[in-house]
């Protein structure tokens, strides 16, 4: 690692000089520390280091010596130690709730953010991509201490502690640009909600800080930001100064028809165009619901053609729905509704039955308990569930795993929201309802009651109802399944994800690495299997048929290997400028990453559905390393020129097969 000498220095008075000394010294007895006692020595090196971050005219000094801090072991044994996986929202968190020490080692990561970011400090763990959006997150949930100072409770809080969080966000935004964070974080926002994803918690929260930034003329900048802020709090003439819920219901009860009309339509727009629901829009469901407006509804809901005849084919079922359901706490499961009805999978035979299930379906006790710990109490645990079903139904690519390592799980749901709808929901049944989900593998019964313990080693974070309930159920599963053929000698996804995700999955199954070894194994053959399997061009121009399970090596921004990750591969085809491209689903919450050497994965402007990812065939084939494939139908191996395969082969050989 590089250390932070090539930093700019800052002057020191006397006693900023005794207090740097202090710190110097307690570094080094740090570093000099058993790795078992680092935890324990610590106090001292946090307690000095606290005194120089309390002042604007000292913090530079601390972050001077951010890299030896690090080095030291002052976050050995700590959620710290690990900075790939801290997630803004907790940071967010952790410096309001958070007690002295704790507070300060926030403090310290989020400097050794900017160390990394400004290209003073190389971790080995952190690319310079991932700390800026780190950083520009973490900037996005505080915008109220550069506005407003914090709240109440900020200012009953610990003095010494504040004047840490103040001075550390002062000098945060001095280095990453005042002017400029509010558009940032707007772009940031806009970004994310163009793959729609389900859980918005942590974006309504981001839109809330950016209206009280918007509201302060000295932050300036804001653009795009107005339509975050009305399609959340006053999407329509009727609510447009936000009067709060009990008011905006007395105008409904006032309103003639062509104003409902008015306000169901104006509602549709915003959430159509940002992906957002506003609590005001359920609000004025349950309106019409309640008075049996089904036409008024179809426009609320901003249906098509399509979704306007499933509506009325079946408008018992989606007003009990929206009874059951659409509530403030739940809004935005109204998106969730629009796109099941959009989808037309009502039709299938199945459906409405399982529906209509659900909507009775009785919770386990400790279903009960998971999802209350997670949603809370306003509303009772059937209703967030049933809210989850209908957003994991309309929205089968917004499904995330969180901060989770369930990737496999994640998939499976989207590919059964994708392809069998009917069987989600009977496995959301078994979950939710017997605590136990039975799948089969090769014959043999697996309960996920008692199953081992699978991948996430405990509760599932920032993850939707559906997943919260099932996921456990699916990860123990999918572990005890890969037991069963560990011993076979090669990649267990050969005969797991068949097993797993459906009969769809293709049983003939494409590694590029020998499991032994972990060399590339007749890479080139690979290569030209995957270009006669998936390219239009070499297939005989067939459409994937059925989403197929893959497997992607990760890499970062620096192109280095980071590990193995389950995708869905969703489509192959043209772009609008000619470019042959994968569309793919990625269930790492947001697909949109840089994974090296040109290789960005693009969310949109490049002919993506939402929720989907992409990249040009060639980009995307350097970075698979796993395919299933129709062994009835091979396509043409011998298409792929050996021009196209060697490019292939070299991007792969100078990222994450640069060992192999």
């Amino acid at each position: 690692m590089d250390n932070a000498s090539n930093m700019p220095a800052a002057g020191t008075a006397p006693e900023t000089g005794r207090q740097t000394a202090h710190l110097d010294n307690a570094i080094a007895r740090l570093a000099q520390s058993r790795a078992f006692a680092k935890q324990a020595q610590s106090g001292r090196v946090l307690d000095q280091a606290r005194r120089l971050l309390a002042s604007a005219d000292t913090i530079e000094l601390v972050y001077q010596r951010i890299a030896e801090l690090d080095q030291s072991g002052v976050f050995t044994g700590s959620d710290w130690a690990t900075p790939e996986i801290l997630q803004p929202m907790l940071a967010a968190n952790t410096l309001r709730l958070g007690d002295r020490a704790t507070v300060v080692l926030e403090a310290l990561s989020q400097l050794r953010f900017l160390a990394v970011a400004e290209g003073h400090y190389r971790h080995p763990a952190i690319s310079i991509d991932h700390a800026r959006h780190f950083l520009a997150q973490v900037l996005a949930l505080n915008l109220n201490l550069l506005v407003a100072g914090g709240g109440e409770a900020d200012r009953e809080r610990d003095p010494a502690i504040n004047a840490v969080v103040s001075t550390l966000y002062h000098f945060l935004v001095e280095r990453v640009g005042y002017g400029n964070i509010l558009d940032q974080v707007i772009d940031e926002v806009w970004r994310i909600l163009s793959q729609r994803p389900i859980q918005v918690d942590t974006v309504k929260t981001v839109v809330s800080q950016v209206a009280l930034c918007m509201a302060n003329p000295d932050m300036g900048g804001g653009r795009g930001g107005d339509r975050l802020v009305s399609a959340l709090f006053s999407p329509t003439q009727g609510c447009r100064e936000d009067p709060g819920l009990a008011v905006y219901r007395e105008r409904l009860d006032a309103m003639d028809e062509t104003a409902l009309q008015q306000e169901a339509g104006g509602f549709a727009r915003a959430m159509h165009d940002t992906g957002l629901v506003s609590t005001y829009h359920a609000t004025c469901l349950w309106h019409l619901n309640s008075h049996h407006r089904g036409e008024l509804l179809a426009s609320a809901l901003g249906l098509s053609s399509t979704g306007r005849e499933v509506l009325f084919c079946y408008l018992p079922l989606v007003q009990a729905l929206i009874d059951k359901a659409i509530h403030p706490e739940t809004a935005q499961a109204i998106y969730g509704l629009a796109m099941l009805l959009e989808r037309g999978i009502l039709y299938q035979p199945p459906m409405a039955p399982a529906l209509w299930r659900q909507i009775a379906l009785p919770l386990s006790p400790a279903t009960r308990e998971v999802l209350t710990l997670a949603f809370g109490t306003v509303q009772p645990a059937e209703v967030y569930l049933l809210a989850g079903v209908l957003n994991t139904l309309g929205q089968p690519l917004g499904i995330g795993q969180g901060n989770n390592p369930t990737c496999q799980a994640a998939r499976a749901l989207s590919m059964w929201s994708c392809n069998d709808p009917d069987y989600l929901l009977q496995m959301v049944a078994w979950a939710a309802r017997d605590d136990e989900v039975v799948m089969h593998f090769e014959g043999q019964p697996i309960s996920s009651k008692n199953a081992e313990e699978g991948l996430a080693k405990g509760p599932l974070l920032d993850v939707d109802p559906v997943s919260r309930v099932l996921v456990p159920h699916l990860d123990r599963i999918y572990i005890a399944m890969g037991r069963l053929c560990a011993d076979r000698g090669d990649d267990p996804h050969r005969w797991i994800n068949p097993e797993f995700h459906g009969w769809w999955v293709g049983r003939g199954c494409r590694l590029a690495v020998d499991i032994p070894t972990g060399k590339l194994s007749d890479y080139q053959g690979f290569l030209r299997d995957f270009h006669a399997c998936y390219h239009p061009f070499h297939n005989g121009n067939q459409p994937v048929i059925h989403p197929q399970p893959a497997g992607v090596a990760v890499t970062d921004s620096a192109a280095r290997f980071v590990g193995w990750h389950a995708i869905t591969l969703l489509r192959v085809a043209l772009d609008q400028d000619g470019v042959m491209r994968v569309y793919f689903f990625n269930p790492n919450n947001d697909s949109g990453q840089n994974w090296g050497d040109g290789v960005v994965v693009s969310t949109g402007g490049n002919g993506e559905r939402f929720g989907e990812a992409s990249l040009p065939f060639p980009q995307f084939a350097s970075r698979l390393y796993l395919f299933h494939f129709d062994p009835l139908e091979p396509g043409h191996p011998d298409q792929a020129s050996p021009e196209e395969t060697a490019s292939i082969e070299a991007m792969a050989r100078a990222s994450w097969a640069l060992t192999r």
